[in-house]
């Protein structure tokens, strides 16, 4: 996920907010009052991190160009394969409340429901996230991400890194598995489905040459 802005700027008290912009960035506020903000400048993600409202910019395009296409594999699996209909849903850019933060993740599934999921209740299945350059944001989808899904129930973590050319699937609190480029995942979760790693990886290097 792509750089907060302004790292260092001082937390400070404030009444509720009710919109939230890039002025926004470290203000103190409580999970209540975060969800009930009822507008925001779109051209920010908002999350709230330990009780701080963290403005980041969107995601670059060799973030959002591969997971157009791993939006695309997912449906086609979903329309096509004979079990696509493990696959229950998936949406991008997804708020996820883990207890400790409220996440936007990347792109979430929800599977094995067997039902159209509820976003605000279903815990995903899997969580996505595509690697940002700042160390903060490797930190926190490394480290903190992983913990916080795990805690929530999430079984498995994908973390899709195009500067390492990985894919790290992380799977509760047990020893994650490293993906290579050159190597196709498949999950008993999506029984029938392939990620083949390369792919993503093209899409990311094609889009990049833009940034």
């Amino acid at each position: 996920m792509s750089t907060a802005f302004a790292e260092t700027r001082t937390i400070f008290e404030s009444p509720p907010a009710r919109y939230l912009d890039l002025d926004s960035n470290g203000m103190r506020m409580s999970r209540r009052e975060f969800v009930s903000v009822e507008d925001c400048d779109k051209r920010y993600r908002y999350e709230l991190i330990h009780g701080v409202v963290v403005v980041s910019p969107p995601p670059l395009e060799g973030e959002r160009g591969p997971n157009g296409r791993l939006d695309q594999w997912l449906w086609n699996y979903h329309d096509r394969h004979p079990l696509g209909n493990a696959l229950d849903g998936t949406l991008f850019e997804q708020e996820i409340d883990t207890g400790v933060c409220i996440r936007r993740a990347d792109r979430v599934i929800w599977a094995g429901l067997g039902r159209q999921p509820h976003p605000k209740k279903d815990i995903p299945a899997i969580v996505i996230e595509f690697v940002s350059k700042a160390r903060r944001d490797r930190r926190r989808d490394y480290q903190e991400k992983r913990q916080e899904y795990a805690a929530i129930g999430v079984k498995e973590y994908w973390i899709i890194d195009r500067f390492r050319r990985t894919m790290t699937v992380c799977r509760g609190n047990r020893r994650s598995r490293v993906v290579r480029e050159n190597e196709t995942y498949t999950t008993d979760l999506l029984p029938g489905f392939e990620l083949p790693l390369a792919g993503l990886l093209e899409i990311a290097d094609q889009w990049s040459k833009t940034e």
